[in-house]
Protein backbone atom coordinates (compact mmCIF):
# COMPACT_ATOMS: atom_id res chain seq x y z
CA UNK A 1 0.00 0.00 0.00
CA UNK A 2 2.79 2.44 0.89
CA UNK A 3 4.53 1.94 -2.45
CA UNK A 4 1.27 2.72 -4.26
CA UNK A 5 0.72 5.75 -2.01
CA UNK A 6 4.23 7.07 -2.67
CA UNK A 7 3.78 6.66 -6.41
CA UNK A 8 0.45 8.47 -6.24
CA UNK A 9 1.96 11.32 -4.21
CA UNK A 10 4.53 11.86 -6.96
CA UNK A 11 1.76 11.89 -9.57
CA UNK A 12 -0.20 14.52 -7.62
CA UNK A 13 2.71 16.96 -7.71
CA UNK A 14 3.36 16.24 -11.38
CA UNK A 15 -0.24 16.83 -12.47
CA UNK A 16 -0.85 20.56 -12.74
CA UNK A 17 -4.63 20.23 -12.93
CA UNK A 18 -4.83 18.17 -9.74
CA UNK A 19 -2.27 20.38 -8.05
CA UNK A 20 -4.28 23.53 -8.75
CA UNK A 21 -7.80 22.19 -8.14
CA UNK A 22 -6.88 19.90 -5.26
CA UNK A 23 -4.34 21.97 -3.39
CA UNK A 24 -4.08 25.59 -4.49
CA UNK A 25 -7.72 26.64 -4.98
CA UNK A 26 -9.02 25.28 -1.62
CA UNK A 27 -6.20 27.00 0.26
CA UNK A 28 -6.72 30.32 -1.53
CA UNK A 29 -10.48 30.30 -0.92
CA UNK A 30 -10.02 29.25 2.70
CA UNK A 31 -7.41 31.96 3.24
CA UNK A 32 -9.93 34.52 1.95
CA UNK A 33 -12.55 33.38 4.47
CA UNK A 34 -10.01 33.43 7.31
CA UNK A 35 -8.76 36.88 6.29
CA UNK A 36 -12.32 38.25 6.15
CA UNK A 37 -13.54 36.24 9.13
CA UNK A 38 -14.99 39.29 10.88
CA UNK A 39 -17.37 39.94 7.97
CA UNK A 40 -18.54 36.32 7.71
CA UNK A 41 -18.67 35.85 11.48
CA UNK A 42 -20.99 38.84 11.73
CA UNK A 43 -23.23 37.05 9.24
CA UNK A 44 -23.46 33.68 10.98
CA UNK A 45 -20.71 33.24 13.57
CA UNK A 46 -17.22 31.74 13.55
CA UNK A 47 -18.61 28.21 13.37
CA UNK A 48 -19.95 29.05 9.93
CA UNK A 49 -16.51 30.24 8.83
CA UNK A 50 -14.92 27.01 10.12
CA UNK A 51 -17.52 24.85 8.34
CA UNK A 52 -17.04 26.76 5.08
CA UNK A 53 -13.28 26.25 5.24
CA UNK A 54 -13.73 22.56 6.00
CA UNK A 55 -16.07 21.91 3.08
CA UNK A 56 -14.05 24.02 0.66
CA UNK A 57 -11.11 21.68 1.20
CA UNK A 58 -13.34 18.60 1.42
CA UNK A 59 -15.31 19.28 -1.77
CA UNK A 60 -12.83 20.97 -4.10
CA UNK A 61 -9.68 19.39 -2.69
CA UNK A 62 -10.42 15.88 -1.47
CA UNK A 63 -13.59 14.82 -3.30
CA UNK A 64 -12.75 16.09 -6.78
CA UNK A 65 -9.20 14.74 -6.56
CA UNK A 66 -10.43 11.31 -5.48
CA UNK A 67 -12.73 11.12 -8.52
CA UNK A 68 -10.12 12.51 -10.93
CA UNK A 69 -7.41 10.18 -9.61
CA UNK A 70 -9.48 7.02 -9.90
CA UNK A 71 -10.76 7.97 -13.36
CA UNK A 72 -7.23 8.68 -14.58
CA UNK A 73 -5.78 5.47 -13.16
CA UNK A 74 -8.61 3.48 -14.74
CA UNK A 75 -8.15 5.16 -18.11
CA UNK A 76 -4.41 4.42 -18.30
CA UNK A 77 -5.05 0.82 -17.11
CA UNK A 78 -3.06 1.35 -13.92
CA UNK A 79 -5.98 0.05 -11.84
CA UNK A 80 -6.13 -3.09 -13.97
CA UNK A 81 -2.38 -3.69 -13.57
CA UNK A 82 -2.54 -3.20 -9.82
CA UNK A 83 -5.42 -5.61 -9.56
CA UNK A 84 -3.30 -8.30 -11.23
CA UNK A 85 -0.84 -8.12 -8.30
CA UNK A 86 -1.19 -9.73 -4.89
CA UNK A 87 -2.68 -6.55 -3.43
CA UNK A 88 -6.39 -6.69 -2.55
CA UNK A 89 -8.94 -4.19 -3.80
CA UNK A 90 -9.14 -2.36 -0.47
CA UNK A 91 -5.32 -2.10 -0.29
CA UNK A 92 -5.13 -0.69 -3.82
CA UNK A 93 -7.77 1.96 -3.17
CA UNK A 94 -6.27 2.85 0.20
CA UNK A 95 -2.85 3.34 -1.37
CA UNK A 96 -4.21 5.52 -4.17
CA UNK A 97 -6.31 7.70 -1.86
CA UNK A 98 -3.95 7.95 1.12
CA UNK A 99 -1.83 10.88 -0.19
CA UNK A 100 -4.72 13.23 -0.99
CA UNK A 101 -6.50 12.23 2.22
CA UNK A 102 -3.46 13.11 4.34
CA UNK A 103 -2.89 16.33 2.38
CA UNK A 104 -6.52 17.38 2.87
CA UNK A 105 -6.40 16.63 6.60
CA UNK A 106 -3.23 18.70 6.93
CA UNK A 107 -4.81 21.55 4.96
CA UNK A 108 -7.94 21.61 7.11
CA UNK A 109 -5.93 21.34 10.34
CA UNK A 110 -3.55 24.15 9.43
CA UNK A 111 -6.27 26.50 8.18
CA UNK A 112 -8.50 25.91 11.22
CA UNK A 113 -5.47 26.36 13.48
CA UNK A 114 -4.79 29.72 11.84
CA UNK A 115 -8.45 30.66 12.26
CA UNK A 116 -8.25 29.70 15.93
CA UNK A 117 -5.05 31.70 16.39
CA UNK A 118 -6.69 34.75 14.84
CA UNK A 119 -10.11 34.50 16.47
CA UNK A 120 -9.72 32.33 19.56
CA UNK A 121 -9.80 28.64 20.42
CA UNK A 122 -12.93 26.63 19.48
CA UNK A 123 -15.17 25.55 22.35
CA UNK A 124 -14.61 21.79 21.86
CA UNK A 125 -11.55 20.67 19.89
CA UNK A 126 -12.35 16.95 20.13
CA UNK A 127 -15.84 17.51 18.74
CA UNK A 128 -14.38 19.60 15.94
CA UNK A 129 -11.92 16.78 15.18
CA UNK A 130 -14.79 14.30 14.98
CA UNK A 131 -16.60 16.61 12.55
CA UNK A 132 -13.55 16.93 10.31
CA UNK A 133 -12.89 13.18 10.24
CA UNK A 134 -16.53 12.35 9.50
CA UNK A 135 -16.53 14.87 6.66
CA UNK A 136 -13.34 13.37 5.20
CA UNK A 137 -14.75 9.84 5.32
CA UNK A 138 -18.01 11.00 3.72
CA UNK A 139 -16.27 12.82 0.87
CA UNK A 140 -14.08 9.79 0.16
CA UNK A 141 -17.18 7.58 0.06
CA UNK A 142 -18.97 9.98 -2.28
CA UNK A 143 -15.82 10.14 -4.40
CA UNK A 144 -15.71 6.36 -4.78
CA UNK A 145 -19.34 6.30 -5.87
CA UNK A 146 -18.90 9.18 -8.33
CA UNK A 147 -15.77 7.57 -9.79
CA UNK A 148 -17.97 4.68 -10.90
CA UNK A 149 -19.89 7.10 -13.12
CA UNK A 150 -16.82 8.93 -14.43
CA UNK A 151 -15.16 7.78 -17.66
CA UNK A 152 -12.10 10.03 -17.69
CA UNK A 153 -10.31 12.82 -15.79
CA UNK A 154 -11.94 15.32 -18.15
CA UNK A 155 -15.35 13.83 -17.45
CA UNK A 156 -14.67 14.25 -13.73
CA UNK A 157 -14.89 18.03 -14.16
CA UNK A 158 -18.59 17.48 -14.93
CA UNK A 159 -19.54 14.55 -12.71
CA UNK A 160 -18.08 16.11 -9.56
CA UNK A 161 -19.90 19.44 -9.83
CA UNK A 162 -23.31 18.40 -8.38
CA UNK A 163 -21.90 16.97 -5.15
CA UNK A 164 -19.04 19.46 -4.78
CA UNK A 165 -21.29 22.49 -5.21
CA UNK A 166 -24.19 20.80 -3.47
CA UNK A 167 -22.34 20.04 -0.24
CA UNK A 168 -20.92 23.56 -0.10
CA UNK A 169 -24.39 25.01 -0.73
CA UNK A 170 -25.91 22.85 2.02
CA UNK A 171 -23.09 23.82 4.36
CA UNK A 172 -23.70 27.51 3.70
CA UNK A 173 -27.46 27.11 4.10
CA UNK A 174 -27.16 25.32 7.44
CA UNK A 175 -24.31 27.54 8.65
CA UNK A 176 -26.23 30.75 8.01
CA UNK A 177 -29.80 29.74 8.85
CA UNK A 178 -29.19 27.03 11.46
CA UNK A 179 -31.46 24.02 11.87
CA UNK A 180 -34.33 25.63 13.74
CA UNK A 181 -36.53 25.13 10.68
CA UNK A 182 -36.55 22.17 8.27
CA UNK A 183 -34.35 20.43 10.81
CA UNK A 184 -34.63 16.88 9.49
CA UNK A 185 -34.09 17.89 5.86
CA UNK A 186 -31.03 19.97 6.64
CA UNK A 187 -29.45 17.23 8.74
CA UNK A 188 -30.10 14.48 6.21
CA UNK A 189 -28.65 16.34 3.23
CA UNK A 190 -24.94 15.56 2.68
CA UNK A 191 -22.94 18.14 4.61
CA UNK A 192 -25.81 19.42 6.74
CA UNK A 193 -25.19 17.51 9.96
CA UNK A 194 -21.42 17.88 9.63
CA UNK A 195 -21.84 21.64 9.34
CA UNK A 196 -24.08 21.77 12.40
CA UNK A 197 -21.52 19.69 14.28
CA UNK A 198 -18.73 22.12 13.38
CA UNK A 199 -20.86 25.10 14.42
CA UNK A 200 -21.63 23.44 17.77
CA UNK A 201 -18.00 22.48 18.30
CA UNK A 202 -16.71 25.98 17.56
CA UNK A 203 -19.40 28.14 19.11
CA UNK A 204 -20.38 25.88 22.02
CA UNK A 205 -23.63 26.08 23.93
CA UNK A 206 -24.91 22.63 22.90
CA UNK A 207 -24.49 19.46 25.02
CA UNK A 208 -21.84 17.11 23.63
CA UNK A 209 -24.25 14.15 23.60
CA UNK A 210 -26.70 16.09 21.42
CA UNK A 211 -23.91 17.01 19.03
CA UNK A 212 -22.49 13.49 18.72
CA UNK A 213 -25.85 12.29 17.38
CA UNK A 214 -25.13 14.47 14.35
CA UNK A 215 -22.41 12.01 13.29
CA UNK A 216 -25.08 9.47 12.32
CA UNK A 217 -26.39 11.18 9.14
CA UNK A 218 -22.85 11.83 7.87
CA UNK A 219 -21.76 8.24 8.45
CA UNK A 220 -24.99 7.03 6.86
CA UNK A 221 -23.91 8.74 3.65
CA UNK A 222 -20.67 6.77 3.88
CA UNK A 223 -22.62 3.50 4.02
CA UNK A 224 -24.83 4.53 1.08
CA UNK A 225 -21.84 5.70 -0.98
CA UNK A 226 -19.79 2.56 -0.37
CA UNK A 227 -22.78 0.33 -1.15
CA UNK A 228 -23.30 2.23 -4.39
CA UNK A 229 -19.60 2.11 -5.25
CA UNK A 230 -19.47 -1.66 -4.87
CA UNK A 231 -22.13 -1.91 -7.57
CA UNK A 232 -20.96 0.64 -10.12
CA UNK A 233 -17.20 1.05 -9.60
CA UNK A 234 -15.19 -0.27 -12.56
CA UNK A 235 -11.53 -1.32 -12.59
CA UNK A 236 -10.98 -0.92 -16.32
CA UNK A 237 -12.43 1.30 -19.06
CA UNK A 238 -15.68 0.43 -20.76
CA UNK A 239 -15.18 -1.19 -24.15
Amino acid sequence: MLSVALSELVQIFRNRLVLVTGLVIPVVVSAFFVHRHEVFAALAGLGYVAATVMFTVGAFGLYTTVVTTLAARRQNLFLKRLRSTAAGDATILAGLLLPITVISLVQVTVILAVLAAVTGRPDNVLLLTAAVLSMVIMMIGLGLATAGLTNSPEHAQVTTLPIALGTIAVSGWVGITGTGELTLLKRLLPGGSATELVVNAWNGGVPVADSLILLAPTLSWVVVSVALATRIFRWEPRR
